[in-house]
């Protein structure tokens, strides 16, 4: 079996871990009875501890411990299939004997490593519930099976990519690209927390998918995840852009030349840094805020996706 082969033969194996692994957590989300109490910690409450008691259990098809089993083994897939995915990069690497950001494809390979990470370091400090690991798997799931389509055999950098500053600014790139990632997720949960909470108050039917968020922590403690992780990521995207204009000065002879790359990194930039002001600012302004950090996350992946395959530019000597 050739690198190439290996590389490849472990990133199929990442995608079915996850795949796994995501089932596992579905199990646990929709059997243990549990109301989420625990990490995120709830506004005016104690922490629960994992093996608190279930609401129903005689009436749960899965009892609450095998549901919580599921859950243990969900996390342990996830550690497994994270692993595969940082050796298919690697052997990338030992492969080519380059860094291994060369295209698209090991781009969004990237992303959904450096999410996972963040994801794992999240439930692994107890700052998240294991739960929860249902919605980040399939983010990251759907970011690995979205790359497939741009796949990219493995071979030497393209002269133009061939510098040390690829280390810099697209690993600062790629890092911030999949913190923000799972800050997306956590502001997607935390909106839906919002709405069904708001519709039982008003006695309002609640439907699907509104009814997925009845175990979700507590909306505010959502909320704040979700700006913690924003806080985290933006130096980083902010660093990864400076960084790629010193590139830009060295290799193009300016620091900008208003490539559509360029452009909507700046525009996501902006958006983001709007999040940040939104969600310090009034109570009104405080509401709208994940619905901008949503739209930032929008602007990163249109930036990923239609800029690169569409738009002409300075960066399409990358490839797909």
């Amino acid at each position: 079996m050739t690198g190439a082969e290996a590389a490849n033969a472990l990133f199929v194996a990442t995608i079915l871990t996850y795949a796994a692994a995501m089932f596992s957590y579905a199990v646990e989300y929709a059997f243990d009875k549990r109301v989420a109490k625990r990490a995120l910690v709830a506004a005016g409450g104690a922490d629960a501890p994992d093996d608190a008691p279930a609401e129903s259990p005689s009436e749960a098809p899965i009892s609450p411990v095998a549901a919580r089993g599921a859950g243990r083994l969900g996390l342990v897939l996830t550690f497994l299939g994270t692993a595969a995915l940082a050796a298919s990069i690697v052997t990338r690497v030992v492969y080519t004997g380059r860094w291994p950001w060369g295209n698209m494809f090991e781009y969004t390979v990237g992303v959904a490593l450096a999410g996972m990470v963040t994801w794992l370091v999240l439930v692994s400090r107890g700052s998240v519930p294991r739960r929860l690991g249902l919605f980040a798997t399939f983010a990251v799931t759907m970011v690995l099976g979205t790359s497939v389509r741009v796949y990219t055999e493995a071979g030497p950098l393209v002269p133009a990519l061939d510098s040390y500053w690829i280390v810099i600014h697209v690993t600062a790139a790629i890092a911030a690209s999949g913190i923000l990632l799972i800050g997306c997720v956590f502001a997607i949960l935390h909106l839906l927390k919002r709405r069904y909470d708001r519709q039982r108050s008003d006695g309002k039917p609640i439907r699907f998918p509104l009814n997925i968020a009845e175990r979700l922590p507590d909306a505010n403690a959502l909320e704040r995840m979700t700006f913690k992780i924003h806080v985290f990521a933006f130096p980083l995207l902010t660093f990864g852009i400076l960084a790629g204009a010193v590139w830009a000065h060295f290799a193009w002879g300016r620091y900008w030349n208003w490539d559509p790359k360029e452009v909507w990194a700046f525009i996501a930039w902006v958006v983001y840094a709007a999040y940040l002001h939104a969600r310090v600012s009034g109570r009104s302004a405080k509401a709208n805020a994940p619905w901008i950090a949503i739209l930032g996350y929008a602007v990163m992946l249109f930036n990923l996706t239609a800029v690169n395959l569409v738009f002409a530019g300075l960066h399409s000597y990358a490839g797909v």
